[in-house]
């Protein structure tokens, strides 16, 4: 309840002074706890009592919202006063077009509004509505982000916003009264005179220097910059008043010239590019023409060396097949020398019946070997699979090459896994032969050649390691050419086609073969065949 003192004072201004709506709102109970006469007849009760007891708890038509109205009382506290326009709802159901304000106070530590409704009539809804338009009119030219700048029929300036005045280095207010040539003097071939007769004449919304030029503004400091512009008009009281949109254009042109610059090098580049494009098209046709001409020299120098290979295999298998007979019959004497030799010379003469033999033995394993090569080469060899006991073809295969072992040679021969296997044994057997033959030649007295064979997920590797002269590195790549000789053993005799021979033969298995081997340290050879289960049979 208000103080006897505060309710005195209150009446005195609801009730004496007030010709319009004034109540005092309680946020807690949700109405007006009094209101003014003028109140009560405004709003068409009966009654004073009959208004502070209306159901309805509503001034407005449609009712606000819980949350519209609170949040309505709670901006009018927080500023002081809040003004809306509302459909006011009379007791007799229409209703009116009004304003009401809330203005926040408190009494002993409790809040209240004061409530003020005024019936709108059609000028203060006119002149509202004036003042409105005045305040947008004024905030779009304030706040306008391009320079606006308004100039009567005589070309005066009247009116200018601030982004004008700080586009051409002047504040507002300098420019009124001024003649706009001021800020173009230049415009459109100094014609401006003559143009603005002819815009007052006949006005219309156009760009301003259309067609006819770049336009440059001139600053209060004296230095020029590119502005683009448009005109529109209106009439105010009969006058005729024009309307400059005035925009610095300055990044624009640096963009646009930068933008050209970019195209005449984009252009330059095209054209070194073509250019270079037509060179190296010219270049590489060029070298398509000689690679064809290399290609068909290389074809010639290719067939002409297939046909020299080809001839030098039928004159070697040829050569090969004429010295066995001679060779035979050389072999034969000596057997007869040997056989009919007697008297106190029989000694000598049978000594050089075994060398005549040895002789005789390396020409025929030399010329073996050239036949070998014409029938690998022929393509007369074929890997045929055969039922083979490991073990037993290792030990006659060393049994076989015993006489080739120097003073104190020994071979070591280890077997891993063998047992009956599918493998073509004749050709397994000469690989052999020619690595241990190898392992001998080229390792000195008192040496260990060992042989180590395994078999294991159906695969034979076989391994001869020596203690010889070993090969250089740079050797190593040719080993398996044709008649290629290591130069550290070019003194020792040999044809140099032992290692291409089993290479082929591996070939024609399905095998493989490894050679290590360092200088005075020796070689490993290591190969590696597949192989068939003999159950598979």
């Amino acid at each position: 309840m208000l103080t006897s003192s505060y309710s005195g004072v209150l009446t005195d201004l609801l009730y004496t002074q007030s010709k319009e709506f004034m109540g005092i709102y309680d946020p807690e109970t949700g109405w007006f706890t009094q209101v003014n006469p003028a109140g009560v007849r405004l709003l068409g009760y009966p009654s004073e009592p009959a208004f502070l007891a209306d159901p309805d708890h509503s001034l407005r038509t449609p009712p606000w919202t819980g949350a519209q109205w609170q949040a309505l009382c709670d901006q009018a506290q927080q500023e002081g006063r809040q003004t809306v326009e509302a459909q006011i709802r009379r007791y007799t159901g229409e209703s009116f077009s009004g304003y009401l304000e809330l203005a926040y106070f408190q009494v002993e530590e409790k809040r209240y509004f004061l409530v003020h409704i005024t019936e709108k009539s059609p000028l203060q809804q006119a002149e509202r509505e004036l003042a409105h338009s005045r305040r947008r009119f004024e905030a779009v030219f304030a706040n306008a982000t391009i320079g606006i700048v308004v100039c009567d029929r005589a070309g005066n300036m009247v009116s200018a916003n601030e982004l004008a005045g700080q586009l051409f280095g002047y504040a507002a207010a300098e420019l009124l009264g001024q003649r706009i040539e001021v800020l173009v003097p230049n415009a459109v071939g100094r014609r401006h005179a003559q143009l603005r007769e002819s815009f007052n004449a006949h006005p219309q919304v156009r760009s301003m220097g259309a067609h006819r030029g770049d336009l440059v503004g001139l600053r209060k400091d004296g230095s020029e910059f590119p502005v683009e512009a448009s005109l529109s008009y209106f009439h105010l009281d009969e006058e005729l008043y024009v309307v400059a949109y005035i925009l610095d254009i300055t990044a624009k042109k640096n963009a646009e010239q930068e933008l050209t610059a970019q195209h005449q090098r984009v252009a330059r580049l095209n054209a070194d590019l073509e250019q270079k494009v037509a060179d190296r098209t010219h270049a590489l046709l060029n070298t398509l023409e000689q690679l064809e001409q290399r290609s068909r020299e290389l074809t010639t120098a290719l067939a002409a060396e297939q046909e020299l290979g080809e001839l030098k295999s039928r004159f070697v298998s040829m050569a090969s097949h004429e010295f066995r007979t001679p060779l035979t019959g050389v072999l034969t004497s000596a057997e007869l020398i040997a056989e009919y030799a007697q008297g106190p010379q029989q000694e000598k003469q049978l000594r050089h019946v075994a060398r005549i033999r040895s002789a005789v033995k390396h020409m025929n394993d030399i010329l073996e070997e050239f036949l070998s090569v014409g029938r690998i080469e022929e393509g007369r060899v074929e890997a045929t699979a055969a039922p083979l006991d490991l073990e037993t073809l290792l030990a006659e295969t060393v049994a076989d090459v015993q006489a080739l072992l120097k003073a104190g040679q020994r071979i070591e021969c280890e077997v891993t896994g063998a047992g009956l296997i599918r493998l073509d044994g004749s050709l397994l057997r000469k690989i052999l032969v020619n690595l241990l033959s190898n392992a001998i030649k080229y390792s000195g007295e008192n040496s260990v050649v060992w042989v180590r064979a395994a078999c294991q997920g159906r695969q034979l590797t076989l391994r001869v390691q020596d203690q010889g002269v070993g090969i250089a590195p740079e050797d190593q790549a040719h080993l398996f050419q044709r008649f290629f000789r290591a130069r550290n053993v070019a003194t020792v005799p040999g044809t140099g086609l032992g290692l291409y021979i089993i290479a082929k033969y591996l070939e024609l298995m399905g095998g493989t073969i490894v050679l290590h081997s360092a200088l005075s340290e020796g070689t490993t050879v290591t190969i590696t065949v597949p192989y068939e289960n003999h159950s598979a049979d």
